[in-house]
């Protein structure tokens, strides 16, 4: 009888560490999915902003000796 009664106990530990451990993978997924979506949020930031500096870049003249020479050389 001692050895069902053990191996009631362990059975008992293991479903309370089941629990445990369910809850401790709830927690990491809503984790999970906040820094995925903080992740995904930041990407489009960062696409943004690189587009904002191309289009700048593109404003800018192609020959930088060319703002010099545009105002014969002397700075404004």
């Amino acid at each position: 009888m001692a050895k069902i009664h053990e191996l009631a106990e362990r059975v008992e530990r293991l479903l309370l560490r089941h629990d445990e451990l369910k809850r401790t993978n709830a927690l990491l997924e809503q984790q999970l999915a906040t820094v995925t979506h903080e992740r995904d949020n930041l990407r489009s930031r960062l696409n943004a902003a690189r587009g904002r500096i191309d289009a700048l870049l593109e404003r800018l003249p192609a020959d930088p000796a060319a703002v010099g020479a545009d105002t014969g050389g002397r700075s404004k």
